[in-house]
């Protein structure tokens, strides 16, 4: 049995041990060894932690009890954090720059918000000679409740060491700095998650210079502004694209009219979200599938681990909410399941049923997922623009409407290194691989260009009316799909691929990149390779995946993936059932 908790061990081995050590542990110690090794200096710096939070607690008692205080470990720093119930990113962000704006007003500073060029870190451009008040304003406010503060160079990232507010020596040391950043760190009740100096907020020192207010570093949206100017407020959403956008409950700031503007790069349509799940425990749905499991003409294409459930739709939409709070709605295309877990009334989201979106009753039940996904744009409500997740990817840090669409409407799409098998399909083709050479074809026919690149495990950016089009300009190809119960050696994959390469050759779509981990639980590293996730949370996009499984291999993965889901995405989203 392995150690449900070792991915986040060797999260701790990974922060604690530098990369050339390590890769001299990999040359001369066989993996055995290793693996025990790195258990063992874990555990000797999950309790070496634990003592430096300790001595921090002690030294700053005052500042760190009570039941909302945590003193918790950033890299090799313990800081005094803020107990937050279902805290995200953009909660943090939001609690700093209200936390910066009421110690500005309180001491009758003049300030605005400015549109930086991070959207995880607010922004307040101050005047310079106001220097001294605002420095004394921002001490006593992080006297009131633990701050840190940290210097920002330019449009750089802030320094991950942060200096305590609640001590004079670090305004001393910091007083010139031409923009400082100040951060509550907050932290969930299992203290799994902690968010810090990326959700903090800038304090920008502006100066006259020509009879004009200058930045200190170059902002997005105005290199100078009237030393003079009327002060307005505006939604969140203009400095910064996490905001949701015409939100009824959208926070308001102070700023000049000439912030309060959307400019040409951002997305202001709606985007929704859609995910396919099945519950392949179901036992009636068990039965329907075995009236029909004869029809598979691959292995693959009715293998019991394409349905079986680790959860992963749970901790997808934990990733979402966390991550993506601009989604407008949730749309969970189900053959009439949903998990036990799941609060259905929830604003936010639909469920939706394979029967709402099949014009043809009689196509159904469906075993495929090529045939689902040939229908996501008969989903009624559906925005334009929209994102397919399968459930078993997640979002891995921040994203915005622009990782995945640009505000033309153009979408993007995220070719694989993975390529599509030469040759004409076979019938020892896995299902995956006829389709794409399916697709091929049709592309070939159509613009005489070879598609040979498999797309990551992404989400997928999508737009209804090209679905549309391709609904009618491969007419036969999808109504064979979307007949095929099971994958089928004729099925096109449309959602996944034939979308993304239509959409490029009629110069509707064009192909990009984000930082991406996709993690086979059949790899004899994965364990490894969860824990170095954990420890870096470097991938924008991750994707916990396997098609070949049994049963009994899905029960003890579940040993393996859950306890790191579960430190990853500690906080519960808001479509699950209160406990």
């Amino acid at each position: 049995m392995r150690n449900p908790e070792a991915p986040r061990l060797l999260g701790v081995y990974r922060r604690a041990v530098p990369e050339r050590v390590r890769r001299a542990i990999v040359s001369q110690v066989d993996a055995d060894v290793r693996r025990r090794l790195k258990m063992r200096i874990a555990h000797g710096t999950a309790i070496a932690e634990r003592l430096r939070s300790g001595r921090v607690a002690k030294r700053y008692e005052a500042l760190a009890s009570g039941p909302d205080r945590a003193v918790v470990n950033v890299g090799r720093e313990a800081k005094v954090a803020l107990v937050t119930p279902a805290v995200t990113p953009l909660q943090a962000r939001r609690a700093n720059l209200d936390a910066v704006l009421s110690a500005l007003a309180e001491a009758q500073i003049d300030h605005f918000c400015v549109r930086g060029k991070s959207d995880t870190a607010g922004a307040v451009a101050v005047h310079e000679r106001d220097r001294a008040a605002v420095l004394a304003a921002l001490a006593d406010a992080c006297h009131r409740l633990p701050g840190y503060v940290t210097v920002v160079k330019g449009n750089a990232p802030a320094s991950a060491i942060s200096h305590p507010g609640f001590e004079a020596s670090t305004w001393q040391r910091l007083r010139d700095a031409g923009i400082l950043r100040v951060t509550w760190y907050r932290t969930d009740p299992t203290r799994l998650l902690t968010l810090g100096n990326p959700y903090g907020c800038d304090i920008e020192f502006w100066h006259e210079e020509q009879g004009e207010l200058v930045p200190p570093r170059p902002g997005k949206v105005a290199a100078a502004l009237p030393v003079r100017g009327t002060s307005v407020t505006a939604p969140e959403s203009y400095f910064t694209s996490l905001a949701p956008r015409d939100s009824a409950d959208a926070a308001q700031v102070p700023t000049r009219p000439e912030m309060a503007v959307v400019h040409t790069d951002e997305v202001t349509f709606p985007i929704d979200v859609v995910y396919t799940w099945v519950d392949g425990a179901d036992p009636a749905w068990l039965r329907r599938r075995a009236e029909f499991s004869g029809e598979g003409y691959h292995a693959e294409a009715a293998n019991a681990a394409r349905y079986l459930s680790r959860d992963e739709l749970r901790y997808s939409l934990r990733s979402l909410h966390m991550y993506a709070p601009w989604v407008r709605t949730v749309h969970l295309v189900t053959d009439d399941q949903t998990p036990d877990w799941l609060d259905t009334e929830v604003p936010g989201l639909k469920v939706v049923s394979h029967k709402d979106i099949f014009r043809s009753p009689h196509l159904l039940p469906t075993f495929n997922s090529h045939a689902i996904e040939s229908q996501l744009h008969h989903i009624d409500g559906l925005s334009e623009h929209f994102l397919y997740f399968n459930d078993d990817v997640m979002l891995g840090s921040e994203v915005t409407p622009q990782d995945f669409f640009f505000s033309s409407g153009l979408t993007k799409f995220f070719p694989s290194s993975a390529l599509v098998p030469l040759g004409e399909r076979t019938v020892d083709d896995p299902p995956v691989a006829a389709a794409g050479k399916n697709n091929r074809r049709l592309i070939e026919e159509r613009y005489g260009a070879v598609l040979v690149q498999k797309m990551k495990h992404m989400p997928h950016p999508l737009r209804r009316s090209v679905l549309t089009e391709i609904e009618s300009e491969f007419d036969a190809e999808y109504r064979h799909t979307e007949a095929s119960r099971f994958r089928s050696i004729d099925d096109i994959s449309i959602a996944s691929s034939l979308h993304h390469y239509y959409a490029f050759h009629t110069q509707r779509a064009v192909p990009s990149q984000l930082p991406y981990a996709y993690l086979d639980l059949t790899h004899p590293w994965t364990e490894t390779r969860l824990g170095r996730l954990l420890a870096n949370r470097d991938k924008t996009v991750f994707c916990v995946n396997d098609t070949v499984s049994t049963e009994q291999d899905v029960t003890e993965q579940k040993d393996l993936i859950t306890p790191f889901l579960e430190a990853y995405f500690p906080v519960p989203s808001p479509f699950e059932k209160k406990q």
